[in-house]
């Protein structure tokens, strides 16, 4: 997967990608995101570009969001956003990303649909280049929002999903529980194996499928964004876009009909979305017990 640059200051990025006489002529906040800064630069050729932008020491958001939206991109089943640059800028004490700003645009009439054909064939593209030792995971960790993601390589996605999803978020989220939820906990780990199913083959995955991380692009089809990628089951990433609301009903039967569904997802869907739920409750807060606790009740 080929790099790109990296530039010691946004206006030195701007200069590499558009030419050393072009500047910046303004700067318009966009709302949306909660970790990040993300603005719009006004570009003295009449162009412009999308910056995100946090802290120093979260320059390794950006590093993640590049490497996945480039894994994204070579499955060529779905659109991201063309990445420019990333880099420090220290005279303002920020770390950047900067990437082609993707203009508001109506969605086509067959919008859900090729979005859901789109999905399902990247859920199909081969994985086996992506990781030198087991079939689920990522040759590194990254991000779930501002939460670390650990993707150690397991090779069964019952492992994975025990060990480096739902082990890792109950371990942080301890100071919730008490002593009986607890133990529902552990009994719930020690019978995963009841209750998820291994997929007909490993899936990248966007890692973070919901309705704020997909946009609607020039052409009027869905394009990726704010990925937490990693290679799993699918239906991991299908029950996320359930979550917070369902996408529309012409999405999932697309994605049907390219990828048909292993009996019993419905029964499994709420238990992946334990992993989010409690990432949930580890970044914001108690307001998430009452979910959590719901769903290790029923599922343990």
């Amino acid at each position: 997967m080929k790099a790109i640059g990296q530039y010691e200051s946004v206006a030195a990025c701007v200069s590499a990608c558009f030419g050393p006489e072009i500047k910046i002529e303004g700067k318009n906040f966009v709302g949306g995101g909660d970790i990040n800064e993300s603005r719009c630069l006004l570009l003295s050729n009449g162009a412009r570009v999308f910056v995100k932008e946090n802290t120093l020491s979260n320059y390794g958001f950006f590093e993640a969001e590049e490497y996945g939206l480039g894994l994204i991109a070579e499955t060529q089943a779905i659109r991201t956003p063309k990445l420019l640059g990333r880099g420090l800028d220290r005279s303002f004490g920020t770390s950047f990303l900067m990437m082609e700003m993707i203009e508001p645009a109506p969605r086509a009439e067959n919008f859900w649909e090729e979005f859901g054909r789109e999905l399902a064939k990247m859920h199909s593209a081969d994985t086996k280049p992506l990781l030198s030792e087991g079939r689920f995971g990522l040759d590194r960790d990254n991000y779930i929002g501002a939460g670390k993601q650990v993707n150690t390589p397991k090779d069964t996605w019952v492992d994975f999903f025990r060990e480096c999803r739902l082990a890792v978020q109950l371990h942080r989220a301890e100071r919730y529980f008490d002593q009986s939820l607890l133990r529902l906990a552990e009994r719930l780990l020690e019978r995963l194996e009841d209750r998820l199913i291994e997929p007909a083959q490993p899936a990248l995955l966007h890692g973070d499928l919901w309705s704020g991380n997909f946009i609607t692009g020039s052409d009027g089809k869905a394009w990726l964004i704010d990925p937490a990628v990693y290679i799993g089951h699918p239906e991991a990433d299908l029950a996320m876009t359930e979550l917070f609301g369902r996408f529309h009903p012409s999405f999932y039967q697309s994605y049907h009909e390219v990828k048909p569904l292993q009996a019993g997802y419905e029964e499994r869907r709420d238990l992946y979305n334990l992993y989010h739920l409690l990432n949930h409750l580890n970044l914001f807060g108690a307001s998430y017990l009452s979910s959590v606790s719901n769903i290790i009740l029923r599922y343990a």
